[in-house]
């Protein structure tokens, strides 16, 4: 899981650095044109994609989705706590213009009333925290908490790397947490 999100950061900085790349005439070809515009055709369609998937109604900081692009193939990838919102995210990635074919590998987790205790308490500890409330504020919060049969997982991005060692130490205070599993990813790392 870990390997996708990386290689997925990276691939959205190297497509950064190439968009804000100056053009030079010199360097205009047919061949160059054309993988410009395959690029501009996946920056555009992985935008699209993700756009998609943050605004469906289910969404919460309790699932985490992703995705990986190959042409004209999604696969979506992650776990929800709701069977529905993984069938309303094929559904949605469905209707994007370009999209030939999606792959649903996301994972629905257990229902269980421990693993909802444990959410609602990892998310005060978390979220509750003075240097992680900012996190808390936005409409999809940027730190997902994945919790399956008490082994937890955090997921997203952070600042910096004081606050996903924060998160994971207040993750790890929570009683009945079994394991914490911390994937966090720093904004501007791309190791």
């Amino acid at each position: 899981m870990t390997k996708e999100l990386r290689a997925l950061f990276v691939s959205l900085v190297l497509v950064a650095a190439i968009v804000a790349a100056p053009c030079h005439a010199a360097a205009f070809s047919p061949q160059s044109k054309n993988q410009r515009s395959e690029e501009k055709y996946r920056t555009r369609l992985e935008k699209e994609v993700r756009h998609q998937l943050v605004m469906l109604p289910w969404y919460s900081v309790f699932d985490n989705l992703a995705f990986q692009v190959e042409g004209d193939k999604v696969t979506l990838i992650g776990q929800v706590t709701r069977p529905t919102l993984k069938s309303d995210a094929e559904a949605a990635v469905k209707s994007i213009e370009g999209v030939a074919s999606v792959v649903n590998n996301i994972e629905v987790l257990p229902l269980s009333p421990m693993d909802d205790q444990l959410r609602r308490a990892l998310f005060r500890a978390i979220y509750g925290e003075a240097g992680l409330q900012r996190y808390a504020i936005q409409a999809v919060p940027s730190i997902h908490i994945i919790v399956k049969n008490g082994n937890v997982t955090l997921e997203g991005v952070v600042d910096n790397e004081m606050d996903k060692n924060l998160a994971n130490l207040r993750a790890n205070q929570v009683p009945n947490v079994f394991s914490v599993k911390n994937n966090l990813v720093v904004a501007g790392n791309s190791k």
